[in-house]
């Protein structure tokens, strides 16, 4: 068997609640971490108007305004696994990389699942803070942003803009690497 090359992209979300299917995926964007030229991002139609006020808030998010600026759900998962397809070919294997992979990874999971059928990333992610936390030796506790961005410098900072915040991850990623070299 063939090992297959691997595709990084960097995934951000910001999403109106903390679980996928009673809240939504408002926003997403992702870049290419081998170049960050290769990017998308879309705006998403809530699925229904349930929200959590701080999930709102922390962001700056307005629901009303995806609600008349968004695609449908099932449009923003075609474009998204459209561009995802362009980025690899049958030889290689694209890895769902994010900053706490896990919530992140949870939307995008289903969304793909409920409104294109699959999910082109499988059934995995990578975490940065674990990542990072591997490679380091560090504690959980020192696995936040702020933390691994003094250690590893990063021209770009996070700003709860999906593609923003993909280009700051794929940059936090790229930084990290080159710790273990």
């Amino acid at each position: 068997m063939n090992a297959k090359n691997e595709i990084f992209i960097s995934v951000d979300i910001e999403a109106s609640g903390p679980i996928p299917g009673e809240f939504s995926m408002l926003s997403v964007g992702a870049c290419r971490i081998d170049n960050l030229n290769e990017t998308f991002e879309c705006k998403i139609k809530p699925i229904n108007t349930k929200s959590d006020p701080a999930a709102l808030k922390a962001t700056g998010l307005i629901l009303e305004t995806f609600e008349q600026n968004g695609i449908l759900p099932i449009e923003a998962m075609k474009n998204f696994a459209a561009w995802l397809d362009k980025q690899s070919n049958n030889s290689e294997r694209l890895v769902f990389v994010g900053f706490n992979a896990p919530f992140d990874w949870s939307f995008v999971n289903y969304y793909f699942l409920k409104f294109f059928g699959k999910n082109p990333f499988g059934f995995s992610a990578l975490d940065i803070k674990a990542y990072y936390m591997g490679i380091t030796g560090c504690q959980w506790s020192e696995t936040s942003s702020s933390q691994i961005s003094e250690k590893v410098n990063p021209t770009r900072i996070g700003d709860h803009n999906p593609l923003h915040d993909a280009l700051y991850q794929a940059e936090l990623f790229m930084l990290i690497n080159k710790l273990r070299k």
